[in-house]
């Protein structure tokens, strides 16, 4: 029971779908709340120099991606080469 309650805790803390920042289109990108067509521009002009590393790389290197921006991108399923981004004590943390 113990281990089927933490399963189902996992799902409902996940998002249903991941969208990867160096994979995602244009137009997936403004389908995410919180950015809009000129974020998405800085985003897209920054990847095709070359693609994020991580979610700190894609803070340093995007104008206006700053720890809020950056959680409320997570929680709508956006990953950065794959990893979601977890926030404790106000330190970002990566998640595999």
């Amino acid at each position: 029971m113990g281990k089927t309650l933490a399963l189902f805790m996992l799902c409902l803390s996940c998002p249903a779908w991941a969208l990867d920042i160096n994979q995602a289109s244009e137009a997936e990108l403004d389908g995410l709340r919180g950015l809009g067509p000129a974020f998405t521009r800085r985003v897209m002009a920054e990847r095709d120099i070359r693609p994020f590393t991580d979610w700190p790389d894609l803070m340093r290197r995007v104008s206006g991606m700053g720890r809020v921006t950056a959680g409320k991108l997570a929680s709508q399923g956006l990953t950065v080469s794959g990893q979601a981004l977890v926030e404790q004590n106000k330190h970002l943390q990566l998640t595999p």
